[in-house]
């Protein structure tokens, strides 16, 4: 029985039978995802060059036009998260890390906001609706920074000494 899952492909053909039957399980699904997202991608990426050519080559729409602009970069948008997911996968396949990795989701959940904002017509929705988007950004921005690895926040500067430390006059 391994400890870890091996970190590569090769590896994990090579060690196959010492995995136990849950980290077979988790090897079988991890690379049954990915190619499920991989075959995404390619969809998502054949449905944008077809959308792209279609919107501005044959009808000759304007690129700057606001609504053609946020369904360009909607799709776009789609197909960069479906990019991030596949990436998270690979890196959790080749590494040892668990499934769930709690910074890659809120990174992957902004990203999925930043489209919504894109796509969505401040216009167009209720002001609860954007206000709403609005608090979700602040909840994800607020998750991630207490998150971070850097308990003094990233702040730069000089560190001074406890109180106790402190000379004496």
């Amino acid at each position: 029985m391994l400890k870890h899952l091996p970190r590569n492909w090769v590896d994990i053909r090579r060690d196959w039978p010492l995995l136990t039957l849950n980290q077979r399980l988790e090897a079988f699904v991890a690379f049954l995802l990915t190619l499920v997202i991989d075959v995404v991608i390619l969809i998502a990426l054949y449905r944008l060059v077809v959308s792209v050519v279609d919107t501005l080559l044959l009808q000759t729409l304007n690129p700057l036009e606001h609504a053609v602009f946020q369904r360009v970069f909607g799709e776009i948008m789609t197909l960069l998260i479906a990019l991030e997911f596949n990436h998270t996968m690979q890196y959790v396949i080749t590494r040892e890390r668990g499934i769930i990795q709690g910074k890659i989701v809120i990174l992957i959940a902004q990203l999925a906001l930043a489209r919504k904002v894109i796509v969505t017509d401040p216009y167009d929705v209720p002001p609860t609706s954007v206000a709403a988007l609005a608090a979700l950004a602040l909840a994800l921005g607020a998750t991630y920074w207490l998150m971070r690895d850097d308990p003094t926040g990233g702040r730069a500067g000089p560190q001074h000494p406890p109180a106790s430390d402190a000379p004496q006059p």
